[in-house]
C-alpha cells in the first residue's frame, strides 16, 4: 500500500496568520495543504474565495489542495486554477454533468477530484474514475470543522479503493481524522487524511510543534495498520 499523505486543513487555523500557518505546517511534516472552500449555499458556511487562495500559494511548497464546496461550481474553475490550485475536488451534486466538469478541470491544467458526501455513493464515481486523480470520501457533512467522525463510511471508502483498483488515484479521507480514527481509514484504503484540528491543536505558527506531533501521531497511527 502506498505511504499515507497527511493534508492539514487551514480551516482549522489561525485565519488572521495563515500564510504562517500554511509553513508552519510543511515545516512540521505536511504533505499537502488542504483549502476548504465553502459558499454558504452548498454548505452552511462561508470562508475563502479564489483571491484568498491565491494570496496564499507563495506560502505552500507543497501541494495546494482544494476542495470545492460551491454550487455551480463551473463558473469558478478558471479562477481557482489561476490561483494556483493543485488539485480542485468538486461535488457531484455541484453541477449537472460530472463529467464536463472534471474535463473542465483537467483542461485548466490541474489535477481533478470528487469529493464524496456521507449519502453520496460509491457509484457516484464510477463513469467517470478515468478522468480523476483523487476521490475524497467525507466523514463528516461538509460545512464545520470538529465535527465526529461518521463511521458508517467505512464500507464505502473500501468500495471505492476496490474501483479504483491499479489506477493512479488517491483515495483520501476529510473529516474527525484523528490518531483514532486514522488507522481505521487506512485499513480501508484511504492514502491521503486530511484533519483540520487534530493537526493544528496545541500550537501556533509562533510555536508549532505540537504541530508536528500531531502530524506525526496521526501518520503513525495510520500506517501502523500497514506494515
Amino acid at each position: 500500500m502506498p505511504t499515507v499523505k497527511i493534508a492539514p486543513s487551514i480551516l482549522a487555523a489561525d485565519f488572521a496568520d495563515l500564510g504562517a500557518e500554511c509553513r508552519a505546517v510543511e515545516a512540521q511534516g505536511a504533505d499537502w495543504v488542504h483549502l476548504d472552500v465553502m459558499d454558504g449555499h452548498f454548505v452552511p458556511n462561508l470562508t475563502m474565495g479564489p483571491a484568498i487562495c491565491k494570496a496564499l500559494r507563495p506560502h505552500i511548497s507543497t501541494v495546494m489542495d482544494v476542495h470545492l464546496m460551491i454550487a455551480p461550481v463551473d463558473p469558478f474553475i478558471a479562477a481557482f486554477a489561476e490561483a494556483g490550485a493543485d488539485i480542485l475536488s468538486v461535488h457531484p451534486e455541484a453541477g449537472p454533468h460530472l463529467h464536463r466538469t472534471l474535463q473542465a478541470i483537467r483542461a485548466a491544467g490541474v489535477r481533478a477530484g470528487v469529493a464524496l458526501n456521507p449519502a453520496t455513493p460509491a457509484a457516484a464515481v464510477s463513469e467517470v474514475l478515468d478522468l480523476v486523480d483523487l476521490i475524497c470520501v467525507m466523514t463528516v457533512n461538509p460545512g464545520f470543522g470538529g465535527q465526529k467522525f461518521i463511521a458508517s463510511q467505512l464500507p464505502k471508502i473500501s468500495e471505492l479503493r476496490r474501483m479504483i483498483g491499479d489506477r493512479a488515484i488517491h483515495l483520501q479521507v476529510d473529516g474527525g481524522v484523528d490518531a483514532a480514527t486514522a488507522p481505521r481509514v487506512a485499513e480501508a484504503g484511504a492514502d491521503v487524511l486530511v484533519a483540520g484540528s487534530a493537526v493544528f491543536r496545541g500550537g501556533s505558527a509562533a510555536d508549532p510543534a505540537a504541530y508536528g506531533e500531531n502530524i506525526r501521531a496521526i501518520r503513525a497511527a495510520a500506517e501502523g495498520v500497514r506494515t
